[in-house]
C-alpha cells in the first residue's frame, strides 16, 4: 500500500495541479493524507473538491488550528498514513506520471532500501524551467552522488542534506527509528540521515527528475542556483544562528544514534561531527583570532570528512558573527 503524506499552507494557487499530478500516476497511490497548517485561503476546499471526484482514493484532511511548522506538520501527516511505502508531497510541485512506478520498482528490487530520493527540475511559479535541476543548484559532486549510490550515504548526510522531501519515498518501518522527528532538523534531512545511519545501502536516489520543484518566492523551504554574487552575499551573512543550529542538530543526532545501537563506526562519525561543529560554533568574533583555531581544525581533517572542505574553511574565516 502506498500512502502520500502532503503538507499544505495557503496553497490554493497550486494545490489542484499537484493533486491532479498525483491522481494521474501510472501506478496509483492508495491513500492521501493532507495535514494543513492553518490555511486561511481555499486550500482545503479545493483539495476536498478534487479528491471527492476520485472515490477510489482514500483520503483524509487534518486541519491544524494552531500551526505546527514544517517539520512537525510533516510528522503529523506521516504518522496519520497507513501505507507500507510513504511518499512525501509539497502542495506546489508537479509529479511526473511515472514517479510512483519508478520508485516502487526500486523498493521491490531491494529489500534493504529504506529511503529513496530523486533529482528534480527547478521551475518557476508558472511552471517555466529555470535552467537547472536540484542537484545542479546544490552543486552536488560526483563523489557525493557516488557515495550515496554505493552504500556510503552517511558520509554525505553528515556533511549536508541532498534529499529533497518532495522527491522522497521511504518504508514505513523507518519511522521506528526516526520518530519523533527532532525539532532542530527539517523533516527530509532527518529522515535521510537516520535512514543512512542504520546500515549500508539503505539510501539511494533516482538520478533523473521525477518532479517539477516549483520556486515561487513563497516557498516555506526552497532552493535556487546561486550566481557568484549570490555566493558572496551568502558568505557575508551572519554565522552565529546557523552554527548554533548545526551544533544542536548534530548533538541531538548523536544522542538518537547512541540509543538506536547502530554501527560503532557511524556513532563515532556522528560524535566527530559534533566536535567539528563545537569548534566552529566557538570561533571568536574577531576574524584574525579565528585563524589559529581554524588551522588547528584543518589539521584534524574534519573540514574534509565532516564538512564541505574549502568552502566551510572560507566561511569560518570571513563570515560575520551577527
Amino acid at each position: 500500500m502506498i500512502s502520500v503524506a502532503m503538507c499544505t499552507f495557503n496553497g490554493e494557487r497550486f494545490i489542484e495541479a499537484q493533486l491532479r499530478s498525483i491522481l494521474a500516476q501510472s501506478t496509483p497511490v492508495d491513500e492521501i493524507v493532507i495535514s494543513d497548517d492553518g490555511s486561511t485561503d481555499a486550500t482545503i476546499a479545493i483539495a476536498v473538491r478534487v479528491l471527492d471526484a476520485h472515490p477510489s482514493i482514500s483520503y483524509r484532511v487534518i486541519p491544524n488550528e494552531v500551526a505546527l511548522g514544517v517539520t512537525k506538520n510533516f510528522e503529523q501527516a506521516v504518522c496519520s498514513t497507513s501505507g507500507d511505502l510513504i511518499v512525501l508531497s509539497d502542495q506546489d510541485d508537479v509529479w511526473y506520471p511515472d514517479r510512483i512506478e519508478r520508485a516502487e520498482s526500486r523498493f521491490e528490487a531491494d529489500e534493504h532500501l529504506l529511503l529513496l530520493h530523486a533529482e528534480a527540475r527547478l521551475v518557476g511559479a508558472d511552471g517555466e524551467p529555470l535552467g537547472a535541476t536540484l542537484f545542479e543548484a546544490l552543486e552536488a559532486t560526483a563523489w557525493e552522488l557516488d557515495s550515496i549510490s554505493s552504500g556510503r550515504a552517511i558520509d554525505v548526510f553528515l556533511r549536508r542534506n541532498l534529499a529533497l522531501g518532495a522527491a522522497i519515498m521511504f518504508r514505513r518501518h523507518l519511522l521506528e527509528a526516526a520518530l519523533p522527528f527532532d525539532p532542530h532538523w527539517v523533516h527530509d534531512e532527518w529522515l535521510a540521515v537516520i535512514a543512512a545511519a542504520t546500515g549500508d545501502g539503505t539510501v539511494d536516489f533516482i538520478p533523473e527528475p521525477v518532479i517539477d520543484y516549483r520556486q515561487h518566492g513563497a516557498n516555506q523551504i526552497g532552493v535556487r542556483k546561486l550566481s557568484f554574487r549570490g555566493k558572496v552575499g551568502r558568505l557575508m551573512q551572519p554565522r552565529a544562528q546557523r552554527n548554533r543550529r548545526l551544533l544542536l542538530a548534530h548533538e541531538a543526532l548523536a544522542v538518537r544514534l547512541d540509543g538506536l545501537g547502530v554501527r560503532a563506526a557511524v556513532i563515532a562519525a556522528a560524535h566527530e561531527k559534533v566536535e567539528h561543529e563545537r569548534v566552529r560554533n566557538a570561533l571568536p568574533s574577531n576574524r584574525l583570532a579565528r585563524v589559529v583555531p581554524v588551522l588547528r581544525e584543518v589539521r584534524t581533517g574534519r573540514y574534509s570528512t565532516k564538512g564541505r572542505g574549502a568552502p566551510d574553511i572560507l566561511r569560518d574565516l570571513v563570515q560575520p558573527v551577527t
